[in-house]
C-alpha cells in the first residue's frame, strides 16, 4: 500500500513538473550585470502597470546570458538576454546550431562611467593609461623589460609627472556592480593594452591578459564604497584630493558638488557619451527570441514598455538609473525594429 502511495505521489509530481515546463506564464531574462538594473526597473514597472507577471531576471554576465539564450527554443530556455556589448557572429552561429535562428536586437542606450572629484579641487585630466597605472594590482616595471610588478605608485605624480602630487585615493563600486565591470573593461583595460607586450597576451593567454588588465589593487588606493553613490559624493566633498567612480547621470545630478575628469582629452558630457567620443562609454543591448513571442505571455508588451519614451527617452525613468539615451533618430529606428520584430542582420 505504501509503495503504491509513493508511486502515485511520484507520478503526480512528474505530471505537475511536466505541466509547469510546458507552459511558463512569465518572461525569463538573463544576461549582463550592467544592463540588469535598467531591465529590472522596466520589469517592475511592467509588472505594476499591466496584467502580466513581473519578468524574472538573472544577472549572469553578457557571455553567460548569450550562452543560455542560444541553448535552444522552448520554455526551459530564456526569452531575452541582456548584453553590455553586441552579440558576436560566433554566438549567432551557436544560436543557429541550436535552432535559435530569429533574433531581434534591441539597442537601448549608452553607459557612461565617470571619474569625478570635488569642485573644491582642480579638475583632473587623465588618460586611460594613467587610470590603469594608478589602480591596477600589477603594472609593468619602469625598466621596460616586460616584467610585471606589484603596483608601487603612491601618488598621481608618480604615475604621470603632469598630475598632482597627491595620494592615489579612488572611491568606487564593489565587484558586484555593473559600473565596476564597465570601469575595469573600458578604463582599466583601455589603458592596460597601451602596453604592447600586454596587448599581445590577449591572443596567447586571454585569462592572464584579463587578470592583468582587470584586477584592481587592494592596498588601500582603491576603496570600495558599496552601491551608495551619495556616500561617494559626501566623501569627495570632505576630501577634495580623492576621486570617485560612478555613472554619468549621478554626476549630472550633483553638478554643484562634483566635476568629471577629462579622459584622453574628452570631458564626460551627455553628447560625448551619446556619440561614443568619450572613451569610457559603450552601447547596451538586449536580444529577444522571436520564436517565444506569442508563446510566452507579455513579451510584446514588455518590449513596448522598454522602448517607450517614458522609459528610454531623454526624460525617461531609465536616465535616472544612469543610462544615456540614444539620439531621437536612433531610438525611432530601434523602436520600429522592435515593433516589426525585425530579425538581426550582422554585417558580413
Amino acid at each position: 500500500m505504501n509503495n503504491r502511495l509513493i508511486l502515485a505521489a511520484a507520478l503526480a509530481s512528474a505530471v505537475a513538473s511536466s505541466a509547469q515546463a510546458a507552459s511558463r506564464d512569465y518572461i525569463s531574462i538573463v544576461g549582463s550585470s550592467t544592463v540588469y538594473p535598467f531591465a529590472t526597473v522596466v520589469a517592475e514597472t511592467f509588472g505594476k502597470t499591466t496584467a502580466f507577471k513581473t519578468p524574472k531576471i538573472e544577472s549572469t554576465g553578457s557571455g553567460g546570458g548569450l550562452k543560455l539564450f542560444c541553448a535552444g527554443v522552448g520554455v526551459e530556455h530564456p526569452d531575452v538576454t541582456n548584453a553590455s556589448r553586441r552579440i558576436k557572429s560566433s554566438e549567432v552561429e551557436n544560436c543557429a546550431k541550436n535552432g535559435v535562428t530569429d533574433i531581434v536586437e534591441v539597442k537601448i542606450g549608452y553607459d557612461g562611467i565617470v571619474v569625478a572629484n570635488s569642485k573644491a579641487a582642480a579638475p583632473m585630466q587623465l588618460t586611460r593609461r594613467d587610470i590603469y597605472l594608478a589602480l591596477a594590482k600589477k603594472v609593468p616595471s619602469e625598466q621596460g623589460n616586460g616584467e610585471l610588478i606589484d603596483n608601487p605608485y603612491k601618488t598621481w605624480k608618480d604615475v604621470n609627472a603632469s598630475l598632482p602630487d597627491s595620494a592615489i585615493e579612488v572611491l568606487g563600486p564593489p565587484p558586484t556592480s555593473g559600473t565596476r565591470d564597465a570601469f575595469v573593461e573600458l578604463a582599466m583595460e583601455g589603458g592596460c593594452k597601451t602596453f604592447d607586450f600586454i596587448k599581445a597576451m590577449k591572443k596567447k593567454d586571454k585569462k592572464a591578459y584579463k587578470g592583468i588588465c582587470h584586477t584592481i589593487r587592494e592596498d588601500g588606493a582603491y576603496i570600495e564604497a558599496g552601491e551608495n553613490d551619495n556616500l561617494i559624493v559626501q566623501k569627495l566633498e570632505s576630501n577634495p584630493k580623492a576621486l570617485g567612480v560612478f555613472g554619468f547621470s549621478f554626476l549630472d545630478q550633483n553638478a554643484d558638488k562634483v566635476q568629471g575628469s577629462m579622459v584622453d582629452g574628452v570631458s564626460p558630457t551627455f553628447d560625448a557619451i551619446a556619440d561614443g567620443s568619450y572613451p569610457v562609454s559603450r552601447p547596451l543591448y538586449f536580444y529577444v527570441k522571436k520564436a517565444h513571442v506569442g508563446k510566452i505571455p507579455g513579451i510584446k508588451e514588455y518590449l513596448a514598455e522598454f522602448t517607450s519614451d517614458k522609459a528610454w527617452g531623454e526624460e525617461g525613468y531609465l536616465v535616472d538609473k544612469g543610462m544615456i539615451p540614444m539620439p531621437t533618430q536612433e531610438r525611432s529606428q530601434f523602436a520600429a525594429d522592435v515593433k516589426g520584430l525585425n530579425i538581426l542582420q550582422l554585417p558580413k
